[in-house]
């Protein structure tokens, strides 16, 4: 333990965070802790960004596999929330920052740091995400970005490393600004930022295109308690399940999204997103639902899912309000479990099959053949008692001139 005099970065191995390294130390004073988690994004392996940050003069180096943490912990509670960001983002990188930012402040106490360093710019909503976070945790550590904070620009990035001589090397930099784990793959900036502007097929790695799509593929998706369980009978982890619907479903060019977003802070922008395997897990697990879920049960859960998406898009993973839904999500999941049969095709999952030990589907009360259960009687008092309150309000406005008027459609 030092006392207190270090930095703590997020670091992805890339120039950014590589110059922040030195640039951090210089202008500050501090020695740097590099962080870096793999959550599934793919690239340059741990070991190897661990010994680029302590050759950019990092004096520790923070490494963790968290691709089956961030699995098990974030991108199922997703699942089992049916996070759709206005109703087509599936939280791609929302979800992963809290992730990060809890092993950020967790290097921090274990290294003895007092300040966080990320990447972000001020125009963002991950600086919001990261620095809300981290302060949820621990409200003791300060935060900062050297992009935002202390200009750190892109040719004064490149120049400081060459006077440094620092170990990167430069390639020629990507149109696009690109963020990706397990869970999906987000795409902005550069021809983008123009809405006309259709997206061209190098925007894309983790999607072919599903004009072109190879023959049909069904698959069998077994949850338990709101989590995929097995894939055609076999056993999988939630991280197995998430990279095999990636690639199945992303060879047919499912989860290909194309949206103009309200950022939170407060500007429009236009994203591209990937989510094979998060666009048909989800539309699994909701059908899934539609049999398992009580009818009012259900009805608020649509509005909970909507709500919850809302907040951890907002960066409130760790707010009161969000664990309170979660607690309301989970206790709806202890009956979600069985099996859907999908059809995977030319950019659609379509659910052809579901089966369930506890459905509420039945089929004596639903059948319209021979074997009905159902009281059709029955329907005479309900339909009388339930609509008691129309006729009552109906009869008022008939005595005060206030009926609704039908229409004359007699033919002269």
């Amino acid at each position: 333990m030092t006392d207190n005099k270090r930095i703590v970065l997020a670091y992805s191995g890339g120039l950014d965070t590589s110059v922040a390294i030195p640039y951090l130390k210089d202008r500050t004073g501090k020695d740097v802790v590099a962080v870096s988690l793999d959550v599934g994004q793919g690239g340059e392996s741990l070991e190897t960004i661990k010994n680029r940050a302590l050759a950019c003069g990092a004096v520790e180096a923070y490494v963790v596999d968290a691709r089956d943490e961030f699995a098990d912990e974030y991108c199922m509670m997703a699942l089992k929330a049916n996070a759709m960001y206005e109703g087509v983002y599936p939280l791609v990188s929302a979800i992963s920052r809290p992730l990060i930012s809890k092993h950020l402040v967790r290097a921090a106490h274990q290294f003895g740091a007092d300040t966080i360093s990320h990447g972000c710019t001020g125009k963002g909503n991950d600086q919001v995400r990261f620095e809300v976070s981290i302060a949820s945790i621990d409200p003791t550590l300060k935060a900062i970005s050297p992009i935002r904070d202390l200009a750190l620009t892109r040719d004064v990035e490149i120049a400081f490393a060459k006077e440094h001589k620092l170990p990167i090397t430069q390639t020629e930099k990507s149109p696009y600004s690109i963020d990706q784990n397990v869970w999906g793959r987000a795409i902005e900036t550069g021809f983008l930022e123009d809405p006309w502007n259709g997206p061209t097929k190098d925007c894309y790695s983790y999607t072919d295109d599903p004009a072109f799509p190879p023959v049909e593929d069904e698959v069998i998706i077994e949850f338990k308690q709101g989590i995929p369980v097995k894939i055609d009978g076999r056993d999988v982890t939630p991280l197995q399940a998430i990279e095999e619907m990636n690639r199945r479903a992303g060879a047919q060019g499912i989860g290909r999204i194309d949206l103009i977003e309200d950022r939170l802070v407060g500007i429009k922008s236009r994203e591209l997103y990937e989510a094979p395997g998060a666009v048909a897990l989800i539309a699994a697990h909701q059908e899934l639902e539609n049999c398992c879920l009580e009818r009012e049960q259900h009805r608020i859960k649509r509005d909970i899912d909507k709500r919850w998406a809302e907040l951890v898009y907002d960066a409130q993973w760790f707010s009161p309000a969000v664990r309170s839904l979660n607690a309301f999500i989970e206790e709806t999941q202890q009956y979600v479990s069985g099996e859907i049969r999908m059809t995977l095709h030319g950019g659609r999952a379509v659910v052809t099959g579901r089966r369930s030990d506890s459905s509420l589907y039945d089929y004596k009360l639903a059948t319209y053949d021979s074997g009905d259960s159902f009281d059709s009687k029955s329907s005479n008092g309900f339909i009388d008692i339930y609509g008691l309150p129309s006729r009552v309000a109906a009869a008022r406005d008939v005595r005060f001139g206030n009926g609704i008027e039908v229409p004359d459609n007699a033919v002269e």
